[in-house]
């Protein structure tokens, strides 16, 4: 895998963007537009109660807010809303735990995972230590969930970080593709992908119809 080069990084935060919907991703980090409505606002607000830079200590955890990230490795720069830094066993070093907040509640979908693996994949590339775990708290029900960052996440996170390079150099916001969760998304009056959809395929049709003809 390629070294990116620091006018090469991209947000980490594109991640999940892009696993979401490569439209949105586009409409955001090329055509650096922004919608906001209340799931975007709730959690906006929640990372920037979060992300205030700072650290706190315990017995024997230290944790980081708003921390710094970048990985060459993956083209990435972004911020860690909290990781926390748990004496190892041996009474030397610190392991590092990164802890992503989420407004929502838990998906079937590998988006946040990803994102939580490419905060880990960054910390290991910054400090030289394994981070073989995190976790994502729901702010809905407030649960955490604990995740382990297997050599098939891993490989999902790197293939994503690579299709996420290769849609912004291409420069170019893919046609709309409509599906349930676009009902809720901030950008459906931008996006219009229903009519947009509608016309891609009338379109389609007028092309076959000129081709019997």
């Amino acid at each position: 895998m390629k070294t990116f080069t620091e006018d090469e990084l991209l947000p980490l935060s594109a991640l999940q963007h892009l696993l979401f919907c490569p439209r949105q991703c586009a409409l955001i980090h090329i055509e650096q537009q922004w919608e906001e409505n209340q799931f975007t606002a709730q959690g906006r607000l929640m990372h920037e109660r979060v992300d205030q830079s700072g650290r706190e200590s315990r017995k024997d955890v230290r944790v980081e807010y708003g921390m710094p990230l970048r990985s060459l490795r993956l083209g990435l720069i972004g911020k860690a809303d909290v990781v926390e830094f748990h004496r190892m066993d041996s009474g030397e070093g610190w392991q590092p735990f990164p802890v992503e907040f989420k407004r929502g509640k838990e998906k079937k979908e590998n988006w946040d995972k990803v994102q939580l693996c490419a905060q880990a994949v960054c910390l290991e590339e910054m400090l030289g230590l394994a981070v073989p775990a995190g976790a994502l708290f729901y702010g809905k029900n407030r649960r955490r969930q604990d995740v382990i960052f297997t050599g098939e996440l891993r490989r999902e996170t790197e293939n994503t970080a690579l299709q996420l390079h290769e849609l912004i150099s291409a420069g170019k916001t893919p046609a709309p593709v409509y599906s349930k969760r676009c009902d809720s998304c901030s950008f459906y009056e931008l996006c219009l992908p229903r009519i947009l959809e509608k016309k891609k395929k009338v379109g389609r049709y007028l092309d076959q119809a000129c081709e019997v003809q």
